[in-house]
């Protein structure tokens, strides 16, 4: 073999030596770029004892806008009591609701029904009022951290209005409840309702 053919022989034998050494390995494999890391998704939220905390009985303060959507500023106020029954272990309740208004001599008896949905992991809320004797459509939502809120869209004065229900400031003794109407879509909010409550001492 010549000179020359052993030169080539021997560059072949060193550029396989250095393709297959450990060092030569690892920097191959630290400039590649690492695989995205694989997150598992997050469990999604149980919300089937959300409303718990109302269970049992609660002195309530209302203040309800006479006539909401017209610009009005007049409100009257009311005051009596709310009888939550747990059903199915929270997973519904039944809330019995009286309040007065010693003034002008009015009342409020309403009821709301409450429903969990383990598939949708929302709440339904079904009100129905002494006046009319019926059940209204379902306010539809759900609690993210502390704050529950519902949403529907019914009939009022003959248009169709978007309503929101607002549950906050929850404590073991007391929470705060808002109605809301929109007209435009959900834009804007106009509160119509607003209780306090507060545990009634057993």
């Amino acid at each position: 073999m010549s000179v020359l053919g052993c030169l080539r022989l021997g560059l072949l034998a060193a550029a396989a030596m250095v393709a297959t050494h450990p060092a030569a390995v690892s920097a191959q494999t630290a400039s590649a770029p690492p695989a995205a890391a694989q997150t598992p998704p997050a469990a999604e939220r149980d919300g089937s004892h959300d409303f718990d905390f109302m269970i049992g009985t609660w002195k309530v303060w209302v203040k309800r806008l006479v006539k909401p959507l017209t610009g009005s500023t007049t409100w009257v106020e009311f005051e009596g009591r709310d009888v939550v029954t747990k059903v199915w272990d929270g997973k519904a309740n039944l809330s019995e609701f009286t309040v007065h208004n010693a003034e002008n001599k009015s009342s409020i008896q309403g009821v709301t029904l409450r429903l969990y949905n383990p598939k949708s992991r929302q709440w339904h809320l079904y009100w129905g009022n002494s006046a009319n004797g019926t059940i209204g459509v379902p306010t539809v939502g759900q609690f993210t951290n502390g704050r529950g809120e519902f949403y529907d869209q019914e009939e009022w004065e003959g248009r169709m209005i978007f309503v929101r229900y607002v549950w906050s400031d929850i404590t073991p003794t007391s929470a705060k409840f808002e109605q809301s109407f929109s007209i435009d879509g959900g834009k804007t909010w106009e509160p119509n309702w607003i209780s306090t409550i507060t545990r009634d001492t057993p």
